[in-house]
């Protein structure tokens, strides 16, 4: 496993970043991390860096402690929120400092990597567009060569060109460093394009996470005359519902054929799952059984 938490918390004064965190993510997986605004992914993504200490529970990344040392600081690349740069230095004086800071860094990997996107070595960072900034940033995660690269909206800022040509070198490096990459997001779009692992953070719980494929194989949306919830299979858990005065729509979770001929079955869209276990969960079923 690239990184593993188990019952892992973080508080701020009074205030529950994170709570009971436990999951793991293998690695070679490009992991979507969603959630409302307060919901706990930056905390995570700061504890699996390194940058904050937990308040309980444990966080292995990269078969370490994060910030433990020089070496496991190196497995992990981190570009926080906003993509930060240092405005008064040029792009050659960030590819510098990232050589002087980092045991493994790849110096030909990072000119490579200005010279295909466009950047001035002698430009200011402070004069870049929002696009560059990003790109510089990702350049500086890529080229210190680490195992895991944890992306905390890197795009939120960027116009939809931007974002797009941000996502395509992300998939290039991934695919040519085989990168474990951890990527926080609020356009699900993108994380579809891109991930192919799940992570949905609510009220800073782990409230689902698994691969893609078989997130999507086991989840449909029923529709049919409305129902009582109570008289569904015991495998069948609601995640979510609503009603008209003669019909319902649920979406569900179940590892068992569907057998009632009432219902209509479609299949789901990952937008869907984020959507529907970010929504209130139905008192009559308890989503534990995915945690």
């Amino acid at each position: 496993m690239i990184l593993r938490a188990q019952g892992l918390g973080k508080t701020y004064k009074r205030r529950r970043a994170l709570t009971d965190c436990t999951l793991e993510i293998p690695a070679g997986h490009v992991t979507g991390l969603v959630g409302p605004n307060g919901a706990g992914k930056s905390t995570l993504l700061n504890l699996a860096a390194g940058m904050l200490t937990p308040t309980e529970g444990t966080i292995e990344v990269c078969g370490g402690r994060p910030g433990s040392g020089t070496e496991q600081l190196a497995k992990v690349g981190f570009v926080a929120q906003d993509t930060p740069v240092y405005a008064g230095l040029t792009v050659a004086d960030h590819l510098r400092l990232g050589s002087q800071l980092n045991p493994n860094w790849d110096n030909a990997l990072a000119y490579q990597r200005i010279t295909k996107i466009g950047l001035d070595p002698a430009q200011k960072a402070g004069k870049l567009s929002g696009g560059q900034r990003a790109q510089l940033a990702l350049t500086l995660g890529i080229a210190k060569r680490p195992q895991l690269l944890l992306l905390d909206e890197p795009v939120a800022a960027l116009d939809p060109l931007a974002r797009r040509e941000f996502l395509q070198d992300l998939m290039e490096a991934v695919a040519e460093q085989e990168l474990s990459v951890v990527l926080s997001s609020h356009l699900i779009a993108d994380l579809e394009r891109v991930c192919d692992h799940l992570i949905v953070l609510m009220e800073s719980r782990v409230r689902i996470t698994g691969e893609f494929d078989e997130l999507l194989a086991t989840h449909y949306r029923l529709t049919g005359p409305r129902r009582d919830l109570d008289t569904l299979p015991q495998d069948q858990h609601v995640i979510s519902a609503s009603h008209t005065e003669r019909q319902t729509t649920l979406l569900i979770h179940t590892t068992a054929p569907i057998l009632d001929p009432a219902w209509s079955v479609e299949p789901v869209t990952i937008e869907d799952l984020v959507l529907a276990y970010m929504s209130r969960p139905q008192p009559r079923r308890a989503l534990e059984v995915l945690r």
